[in-house]
């Protein structure tokens, strides 16, 4: 795992909080309380809490096939709508982690260990849906991390974010494709090979940002990158940096260009 540079602390500690919203992630990762190795994705019903103890759960025979997309039979946990997800580690073995088929689910201090084809999906829902996604982290996603395929809105809050493709990214390729938004706040992302977001502006999609604490070779180019959402074939990239959709500015995003390497 990833060691924080003194560097990296010192800028952590120096920088201004939030006055409300979660605590920025050290770049620690949890410990395992046991493992527990599931034959069927568990199922964690409207209105209903799962706390998992800090235990690793993940799928029993199942192994990883990189990005090859996979459905809502290959994940560890379907969170139903009105439901939490809480103190969980995902482990490596395992396709889809885990999924909002009704969109309006609480991740809650939930870790991926080693993401496979995507961490979390978020689908369906309406234009008033919100996810939240509070505390946690992910790490070792070739592409993304959080995938939003229905319309509505996602809060990602206190998340640390290691060595990923993109934390965020709005479907870019849908069938059907809608208007969606995502609020970043206090992040640790360390080592993104594309971006902390990536939504699709000619849809009406919308990131805001605020005390992203970002390690990069690669600046600003990484806060948010614009895309042109297609329903067929593959989405284009058309820009990227603060503008009328990537809602930011210098002062929301601390950047280190130290790399961290295990």
């Amino acid at each position: 795992m990833v060691q924080l540079t003194s560097i990296l602390c010192a800028a952590i500690l120096a920088a201004p909080a939030l006055v409300s919203g979660a605590e920025l992630p050290t770049g620690s990762w949890p410990a395992s309380k046991g493992t527990v190795q599931l034959t069927a994705p568990q199922v964690v019903k409207a209105g209903t809490t799962f706390d998992g103890g800090m235990k690793t759960y993940e799928r029993k025979g199942v192994t990883c096939t990189g990005q090859a997309e996979g459905g809502k039979s290959d994940a560890v946990f379907l969170v139903e709508a009105g439901a939490t997800l809480k103190n969980v580690i995902i482990g490596k073995n395992q396709i889809e982690g885990v999924h909002c088929e009704q969109h309006d689910c609480t991740i809650q201090n939930v870790w991926w260990d080693d993401v496979c084809e995507d961490a979390l999906s978020i689908k369906n829902g309406k234009a008033s849906s919100v996810s939240r996604v509070l505390g946690g982290g992910a790490r070792y996603a070739d592409d993304k991390i959080i995938q939003q395929n229905g319309p509505g809105k996602v809060v990602i809050d206190g998340f640390y974010a290691q060595d990923f493709g993109k934390l965020y990214r709005s479907c870019g390729n849908c069938k059907t494709q809608y208007e969606r938004h995502v609020e970043v706040s206090n992040v640790l992302a360390v080592n993104p090979k594309k971006a902390v977001t990536m939504i699709n502006t000619n849809l009406g999609d919308t990131a805001t940002i605020s005390n992203l604490h970002l390690t990069s070779s690669k600046s600003d180019k990484t806060v948010c990158v614009w895309s042109k959402g297609v329903t067929s074939g593959e989405p284009s990239e058309t820009g990227y940096g603060p503008s009328k959709s990537c809602i930011y500015t210098a002062k929301d995003v601390i950047l280190s260009k130290r790399l961290l390497r295990a």
